[in-house]
């Protein structure tokens, strides 16, 4: 047995077919069955059920694949010790964020990140939180910027910011003319949401949870950009975060944003890895350079009215 034999066995299992396995590989597709037939006959297990359209792992195969990705992880973390011994702050850093932040924290936190680290080479995935959980969990992303709560004590998880949120209302709605809103306000009304597997629904929801609203029956958008679009259109109104709502993101002159009185609805958003990552140390660094975000970028009142002054805090 060797780790190549466990690269391929890793890759059928992600790929359940001889072809795509092979070619994501780079090896030809007889190799690569050849070479799993070949770790069969050493563990004396079948690890594949072979079917007319597609490949099955058997039972005993989805276990040793799983132990598999594990053993190719911990190989990892020993390159990646090598590597930063040589150069702690060179090398690759796998990053994972879900699509409701990303675009819109991305251009904000690069410059910094790029100054700080000019040798980092910085490898950005944008998926939905449960896909960025498995991949950390597979050893496939180095850490992701996720909202909280995340259930996972195998993943440190360390906090970045708060972001509000704000209320995006077409012109023209009765909740336009208001210069502030409570809460309450939203009671009875429906927003417009995503659809399922975005963590900003569910944030969302629990807002009109608190709030006594409910969703827009028969409209589920599959993106922050689908929702505004809809919102300018007439089609109904919902809850924005505050980074999407600021420059470089063009306002709409078809949409009044309006902050909520008092303490905002808000998400949490943190950076979390593995707690077993070699590369810790360089992943707290990178989370410190995120943490110096301007406060302005992420309030409600600067989102909605961005060329007043912030107003002062009230003294303790």
């Amino acid at each position: 047995m060797n780790l190549r034999d466990l690269q391929y066995l890793v890759a059928l299992a992600e790929h359940k077919h001889f072809g795509r396995a092979a070619e994501a590989s780079f090896v030809s597709q007889p190799t690569l069955s050849t070479q799993i037939k070949k770790l069969e006959d050493e563990l004396g297990v079948a690890l594949v059920e072979r079917t007319p359209r597609k490949v099955l792992l058997t039972e005993t195969g989805r276990e040793i694949a799983q132990r598999a990705r594990q053993v190719l992880n911990e190989i990892e973390q020993i390159r990646s010790i090598a590597r930063r011994t040589a150069d702690p702050e060179s090398g690759s850093v796998r990053l994972g964020i879900f699509p409701t932040l990303g675009p819109y924290l991305l251009p904000h936190v690069i410059p910094a990140i790029r100054a700080r680290f000019p040798r980092l080479e910085l490898l950005l995935t944008e998926e939905k939180t449960e896909v960025v959980l498995r991949q950390l969990r597979e050893g496939k992303l180095d850490a992701g910027i996720l909202a909280l709560p995340i259930h996972d004590e195998q993943l440190h998880q360390e906090f970045l910011f708060e972001e509000d949120f704000v209320l995006a209302v077409p012109e023209g709605h009765r909740l336009a003319t208001h210069e502030t809103l409570r809460l309450g306000d939203l009671a009875e009304q429906n927003l417009l949401l995503l659809e399922e597997g975005h963590c900003l629904r569910d944030q969302a929801l629990e807002v009109c949870h608190l709030a006594g609203a409910g969703e827009r029956s028969g409209f589920r958008a599959t993106s922050l950009e689908t929702l505004r679009q809809m919102v300018a259109a007439g089609a109904g109104i919902t809850l924005l975060p505050a980074l999407a709502v600021r420059p470089p993101v063009a306002p709409s002159a078809d949409i009044r944003l309006v902050e909520f009185r008092g303490r905002a609805p808000h998400r949490r958003i943190a950076m979390v890895w593995r707690r077993s990552s070699a590369i810790a140390r360089l992943l707290q660094q990178l989370a410190e350079v995120i943490k110096t975000l301007p406060r302005d970028l992420l309030v409600a009142h600067e989102a909605t009215h961005p060329t007043r002054k912030p107003r002062s805090r009230a003294r303790a």
